[in-house]
């Protein structure tokens, strides 16, 4: 189990201690938003540090992927701030909150079925590349040479979950693990400097989410970049997560370490139900 050790920000938030010296990657401020009178996220406050690996969990319905949503721009926040590296996010729609840093995984996978597994990485790539549609309808030198430096970036990306190898592959024609981790791989392409991962062990067996568990690590540890994820796997959560937060009801009912979220009796009652007092 990760015993990072959290340390309280000013604002009241936790970040991992490595990354108190710097401002949090993401600051999440009284988020909330309604779908007509329903309150699916309410109050939600959260920071993440630049190198945390953070967890979002919560019994089904809770709203982790809403929050997601609004953190991405699919849905505009009803009220509240979203900082992204202390700058603010409001009027941004999706493709501009990728451009500034946030890249995502879904809980249905969505990739190109009929494209190549390394066409699908170059997709990932555009927030990179750096020709024209001139360049590109002409074939021009500039248009090789950048397509060269993109396979080569597609392959060293592919290399991480040792994929290079597929790079060849109908992406529909992945076994469904495999699909999940060129999901990861593409996101990445955008360069990003906060991953957000929507329950990425979702159908995996135990090896393949013991080395998911792995690669999270290492792509932290490569990229230097902050990784929050939605998870169901407990096992997965309490041993890679530094910062925990636990929704239940579109709010956050419990912050802290792996051992602070297993022992808090709010949390237990939220997975399990209230317990009857013995009588």
């Amino acid at each position: 189990m990760n015993k990072t050790k959290l340390v309280n920000l000013p604002s009241d938030y936790q970040i991992p201690e490595r990354d108190s010296d710097k401002t949090p990657i993401l600051e999440a401020r009284h988020l909330g938003i309604d779908f007509g009178g329903l309150t699916a996220v309410d109050n939600f406050n959260m920071a993440i540090g630049r190198t945390e690996i953070a967890g979002l969990i919560g019994p089904n319905g809770a709203g982790k992927t809403t929050v997601f949503n609004l953190l991405t721009k699919v849905y505009q926040p009803t009220r509240g701030t979203i900082l992204l590296d202390s700058k603010d996010t409001a009027g941004m729609n999706t493709e501009q909150v990728n451009r500034a840093g946030i890249a995502r995984t879904f809980q249905n996978i969505r990739l190109f079925d009929k494209l190549t597994v390394e066409e699908n990485v170059k997709v990932g790539l555009h927030n990179s590349t750096l020709y024209n549609m001139f360049d590109g309808i002409l074939r021009t030198p500039r248009y090789w040479s950048k397509e060269k430096v993109a396979h080569e970036r597609a392959l060293e990306l592919l290399s991480i979950f040792d994929m290079q190898g597929m790079a060849n592959q109908k992406a529909g024609s992945l076994p469904y693990g495999a699909q999940r981790r060129l999901e990861i791989v593409r996101a990445l392409g955008t360069n990003p400097s906060l991953l957000l991962l929507d329950e990425p062990a979702a159908g995996m067996n135990p090896s393949e989410t013991a080395e998911l568990m792995d690669n999270i690590q290492k792509i932290r540890d490569t990229f230097m970049i902050a990784i929050m994820l939605i998870e169901h796997d407990m096992s997965l959560v309490m041993n890679i997560c530094e910062g925990i937060a636990v929704l239940n009801y579109g709010k956050i009912i419990a912050k802290g370490t792996p051992e602070e979220i297993q022992a808090n009796p709010a949390v237990i009652e939220a997975y399990l139900g209230k317990q009857k007092e013995d009588e």
